[in-house]
């Protein structure tokens, strides 16, 4: 088999793989949930947690700072 005839076998092969891969491609269609559909009941807004306040951290600047002394940093 010559070279040319391979080229072609391997193109038409990618090509039919490709044509292959785009028809059996499913994107989701567009549609409305209801409540019902999804398998649980939803939290009442009293029942959900709240998330605490995110404090810094005093220790970061010192961090960097040690690993600028070292040499990590440049």
């Amino acid at each position: 088999m010559t070279l040319a005839i391979a080229r072609v076998v391997f193109i038409a092969a990618a090509l039919g793989i490709a044509s292959l891969a785009a028809a059996a491609w499913i994107e989701p269609g567009t549609q409305v949930l209801q409540s019902n559909e999804r398998g649980y009941c939803p939290l009442p807004p009293s029942a959900r947690q709240v998330a605490a306040p995110v404090r810094p951290d005093h220790d970061l600047l010192l961090f960097i700072y040690s690993l600028s002394q070292r040499g990590f940093l440049g």
